[in-house]
């Protein structure tokens, strides 16, 4: 298989690569050419993935970096709060890290978020390379330094925007990710295409079980695009003042859903939902035709995403989406579609529309009829 590069740059701001490659033997080289070789490095892990990559990371790093350490953490969203920061701050303080050395985030985007904003916020600011393994991570939450952690019941509420020095991906970590997790990731994918690329939005459908078999060149194509897709918006906009804002398609009612669930859903499926329920308010106000909505729905299906939630109230769901961070004057920065491929930011959004569009969710009042 061969190698990508892509470049993220926004002139006198940042500028690094996306690596694409298909194990970890060129990860020391990349390393050195940032001239961050002969520094210490902090491998920043959780317990499902340290065991399977860690050792592989770590002879990497070892071979160019004058010393290197091991934080690893419980896994799981619960995790991202600032409780596990702290510990990474007292570990780093402990092994005497200054302002030169640097971080690894090796894991999904919890572990990316996490070690993100412990870099962001170490010593005022602190180098930190991506090393995503899986596919959510890959295709959106290591690229574009939005790094940060939940806060109580608060999704994301505190963080920090911190671009990272380089985001190696090796895309054959996607071999070992549980299915669950690559349908999460998917949920990502088929939002990139829908808000940005409905050429992108209609390969991803035609090439479902090539993607579902995890063909190696079909997923470096969709992941290479998806990356592109990021770079585009990310350049443009860096800390959401406009159209980066279009990647948060799904999320209002998605953290609602997520948070009021105790994270027992996935970030990912939760955000799979919350495209439905946006699809649906963009149906209702005569920008895309029912069919059109109900193949953004059956996307979630053949690709493993639920397509309803239960024990909810959709009330609470309303109320939980008023205290999302993208909250604009009082008003919701809601994203929806002009049309596939063609999202737009809209402040307007009713109450009536939110909880028309829960009713379409609701797997309870479905199950009733």
């Amino acid at each position: 298989m061969s190698t990508s590069t892509i470049k993220v740059q926004k002139e006198n701001e940042f500028s690094y690569e996306i690596l694409l490659k298909n194990d970890f033997s060129e990860l020391g080289a990349a390393i050195k050419n940032l001239s961050l070789d002969k520094r210490k490095v902090c491998i920043v892990t959780e317990s499902n993935v340290g065991p399977i990559y860690l050792d592989q990371v770590k002879e990497q790093l070892e071979q160019v970096c004058s010393h290197v350490s091991v934080f690893t953490f419980p896994a799981g969203e619960k995790q991202k709060n600032l409780d596990t920061v702290n510990d990474i701050y007292e570990h780093l303080i402990l092994e005497k890290f200054d302002r030169k050395d640097f971080l690894v985030a090796l894991g999904g985007g919890v572990t990316g978020d996490l070690t993100g904003f412990a870099a962001a916020s170490y010593l005022r600011g602190i180098s930190f390379v991506q090393v995503p393994t899986t596919l959510l991570a890959q295709v959106d939450s290591s690229i574009g330094g939005k790094t940060g952690v939940d806060f109580r019941q608060y999704k994301n509420m505190v963080g920090a925007f911190h671009q990272p020095v380089l985001v190696y991906m090796n895309l054959s970590t996607l071999k070992t990710l549980p299915d669950v997790e690559f349908s999460c990731g998917m949920g990502e994918v088929l939002k990139s295409g829908l808000i940005k690329d409905e050429a992108f939005y209609d390969w991803t459908i035609n090439h479902m079980f090539d993607i579902l078999d995890r063909d190696t060149e079909i997923l470096k194509e969709m992941i290479a695009k998806c990356c592109k897709i990021k770079k585009y918006v990310v350049e443009k906009d860096p800390k959401e003042k406009g159209e980066r804002a279009l990647l948060n398609f799904g999320h209002t009612i998605g953290h609602a859903i997520e948070k009021l669930m105790n994270f027992e859903l996935h970030h990912g499926q939760c955000v799979g939902l919350g495209m439905v329920a946006a699809a649906y308010i963009s149906y209702k106000r005569g920008m895309l035709s029912m069919e059109e909505l109900y193949e953004i729905r059956d996307m979630n299906v053949g690709f493993d995403l639920p397509i309803t939630f239960q024990g909810l109230e959709p009330e609470k769901i309303l109320a939980a989406t008023k205290l999302d961070k993208k909250m604009e004057q009082g008003k919701i920065r809601f994203i929806l579609l002009k049309a596939i491929g063609k999202a737009y930011i809209d402040t307007n959004v009713t109450d009536e529309e939110i909880l028309s569009a829960l009713d379409f969710i609701n797997g309870d009042r479905i199950d009733h009829e």
